[in-house]
Order: structure tokens, then sequence, then C-alpha cells
């Protein structure tokens, strides 16, 4: 933390932000607060509620101490700004309590004119960008499986009919000894061609997508899991009732969501005897922040609607996270690797964004998907 070059007093005080300047600072998209001298709240811009995940009228009507504790960097900041009466900045900042939880945030203070001890706070939040980061990441990882699934295709398959054939023909003109032989042949050739077709999964054809009901689709989700390999786990749902339908293809979100509720259920299964009672949370939410390009029209698309699967396991081992959707990489002795970096392609042909937040005790696979607009009627 250090001071910027100086840099304008902020010209109003928080009893006056009204006509132009209000119109202003609520244009920003960036959360504006200003905090009095005693750490009352005197002012947020719009930006600031879905930031601090309260209202303005609520916000206002609070201190600072209520929303943070007190050991927060952000108060040896305003320090610094009251002390130094200029603009300081702090990067990667971690705002954490029970109200709110934000990590690598830039925050900004600088002293307000007309009110000595009030400081006016902005702060830049790069998770977003930090997300479509590693999603573009999981795309180019998805486009190279794609290649490989088609050359296996390719150069694989029609070999493999060949050989299969050929070996249903000796099978019906060998002995018993060498008929054993035929058939662990055609066993092989069959254990190949469906590891072929996982691959073909990959590849990059266009999708069927119309309206689907979300909650429809976790429901059957979890209904699967309970009668198979999550009998053992407790679900809790949280959902949003009023959520529009994704614009998506169900059986692709059904294969994904359920591929991440195993993998919850299987991380669940590894906890120690003494561990919590095994739960898995199913989230749905209405979180209109992240707009992605989607490619050469610059056309930009809204992703609103967050899914969420969250587990209360002993967490992803830090040195395996930051390659959870490259394919073949699993922790698991029978595992192929593949089914993150699936779910990261099947997410991207939607158009929307997949991100995993983990540690110890509780691991979130968060889906950001597009919603039926007025007029989408047609992929």
């Amino acid at each position: 933390m250090g001071p910027l070059s100086p840099m304008p007093h902020v010209p109003c005080a928080p009893d006056n932000v009204t006509g132009n300047g209000r119109v202003i600072l609520d244009s920003l998209a960036l959360p504006v607060m200003i905090v009095r001298a005693d750490n009352a709240i005197g002012y947020v811009n719009s930006a600031a509620e879905p930031f601090f995940g309260m209202s303005r009228a609520h916000l206002v009507q609070m201190r600072l101490t209520d929303i943070l504790p007190g050991d927060s960097p952000l108060f040896l900041l305003m320090e610094q700004v009251r002390a130094q009466d200029h603009t300081v900045v702090e990067h990667e900042v971690t705002l954490d309590s029970p109200r709110l939880r934000h990590d690598g945030v830039t925050v900004q203070g600088a002293p307000v004119m007309e009110e000595p001890g009030s400081v006016a706070l902005t702060f830049h939040d790069f998770s977003a960008v930090r997300v479509l980061d590693r999603q573009l990441t999981f795309r180019s990882a998805a486009r190279s499986v794609a290649g490989m699934a088609a050359i296996l295709a390719h150069e694989v398959k029609n070999p493999l009919s060949g050989i299969r054939g050929a070996a249903q023909l000796l099978e019906t003109s060998v002995g018993e000894a060498d008929r054993e032989l035929a058939v662990l042949i055609q066993d092989e050739v069959n254990r190949i061609r469906d590891l072929v077709d996982r691959m073909d999964m990959f590849s990059d054809r266009p999708i069927e997508r119309r309206p689907v009901n979300i909650h429809r689709v976790l429901e059957h989700v979890r209904r699967l899991a309970q009668q198979g390999f999550a009998a053992d786990i407790r679900f809790h749902e949280v959902y949003d009732p009023s959520l529009p339908p994704v614009w998506g293809n169900r059986d692709q979100l059904v294969q994904v969501l359920l591929n991440l509720v195993k993998n919850a259920a299987e991380a669940l299964h590894t906890n120690p005897d003494d561990a919590a009672p095994p739960e898995i949370t199913l989230t749905t939410s209405y979180r209109p922040g992240i707009w992605v390009s989607t490619g050469a029209g610059s056309q930009r698309v809204q992703l609103p609607l967050l899914v969420s699967v969250r587990d209360n396991g002993p967490g992803i081992p830090e040195n395996i996270r930051p390659h959870l959707f490259e394919p073949f990489l699993t922790t698991k002795t029978t595992g192929s690797g593949l089914g993150l970096a699936l779910a990261g392609k099947i997410v991207g042909d939607h158009g929307g964004v997949i991100e995993v937040e983990s540690q110890p005790g509780r691991t979130e696979v968060l889906l950001h998907l597009p919603v039926v607009t007025e007029g989408r009627d047609t992929p």
C-alpha cells in the first residue's frame, strides 16, 4: 500500500451528493462509498449495492464497522488518507466478513474536500476479469482436445471396425482356446472405440439450444445422484424461483451438473470419519454483472444466471487448482481427466463462464449462464 501522485480532492461532502454529482456517481460502473470521520457511511452510488449485497437505503444507515471487521485493511487505508490528506491506493485487498467476500480488489481512497475526515472509497473488482481469462484458457484446451478427437475419429475408428470384424470371423472358425482370444480382441476394440467416442464429445459441432428450466435440470440431477453415488449425502437446495429460463441444451446441462455433483460426492467420500456430515448445496440466483463478447461481431452477451454446486469436503489441492480444466488431469486412480475439461467446453459452447473456488471445508463450482431474452426464439 502506498500513496499515488496527488489527485484533486473529492468536490462534495456526503450530505451534498445531489443533482449532477449524484447523476455522475450513479453512472459509474465502479462502486463508490463515502465514509465519514466516525466511519458512518454517508453515501454510496448504485454500483455499490450489488457489490455489498445491500440496498443504498440500508447502507447509509450503517457504519463501515457493521460490514467489515475492525482489522480489515480498508481501515488502515482510510487512516493513511486522513493522515496524509491525499489519495492512497491498495491492491489485492480481501474484503471478508459474514456479509460479503471479495478477493483481489483494488481500493482507492481520497479525502473529501468539504468535510474533514471523510474518505471517498472506490472499489475496482478484477475477479470477473480473472474469471474470463481462465475461461479463455479452458476453451483453448478444449479446442486442442477437439482437434485430437477429429484425428482419432478419422484415423482410428475405421481400422477398428476392420479389426473387430476379423475377430468376429475368427471366433466362429477357431477352437475353444483361441475363441477366448478372439473375444478378448473384440472387447479391447470396443473399449478403444468407447474412448474415441468420449473424445468426440469435444468436437466443435453446434449445439441445439432452447429455453430450459434450470431448476428442473437440477432436480433431475439431484434425484439421479441420491439414487446412486450420493445416496448417503444430504442435499440442500437454495433456489430463486423467479429466474427466467436458461438458453441452452438440456441434455448437456444435465451432463455438466451431474458430473459436478459426482465430483463433489467423490470428494466428500474421501473425508475422514470425524469430518462434518457430508453435504452438497445446489444454489441458483440472478446476478446481472458479467458480460462477455461473442467474437467477431463484437456482440456482448449478459450472463446473469448463476448456478452453484458447493460441498463441504476437504477442498482441491492447491497445486491442482490452476490446472483443473486441462484435459487428462486427474487425481483419481480410475479417472480419465476429461470430466471438468468437458464441463468447461460445454459451458463455453453455451456462451457461459465456469469458475471454481476451493478451500478446506468448502469447494464451489459456479456456472454463469445466459438466459432467454425477449425475441430470442432460435439458436
